[in-house]
């Protein structure tokens, strides 16, 4: 299991992810390159992988993303050490902020 800042990046088995997670080209890569985790609202800062893979979002708004990296990789953030990642499925999660009385919320970062 590895964290960095507000994002959980748990190991998952293969054989676990599901089908429609094994076809899905992924999401698009940003300007400099990087498979985007998550964006800082407050600092523009973003939790980031370099590296060959791809990013497959699920369905909803707090729904975890699975990252697979089929030569290992390096999450990175501007004010965070490095992280460095083995090849593999990853389950994404953002840490959630709760406020009594409102709705769970995606922590800014």
């Amino acid at each position: 299991m590895y964290r960095q800042g507000d994002v959980l990046i748990m190991p998952v088995a293969e054989d676990s992810v599901p089908a429609r997670a094994l076809e899905d080209a992924g999401e698009p890569r940003d300007g400099r390159g990087r498979l985007v985790l998550a964006l800082g609202e407050v600092t523009g800062h973003a939790h980031a992988v370099q590296g060959p893979g791809r990013l497959v979002r699920e369905r909803g708004e707090f729904g975890p993303m699975l990252l697979h990296l089929p030569q290992g990789g390096r999450v990175v953030h501007e004010e965070h050490a490095a992280i460095p990642l083995p090849k593999g499925w990853f389950r994404v999660i953002r840490q959630r902020e709760y406020v009594p009385g409102s709705v769970a919320r995606v922590v800014a970062d």
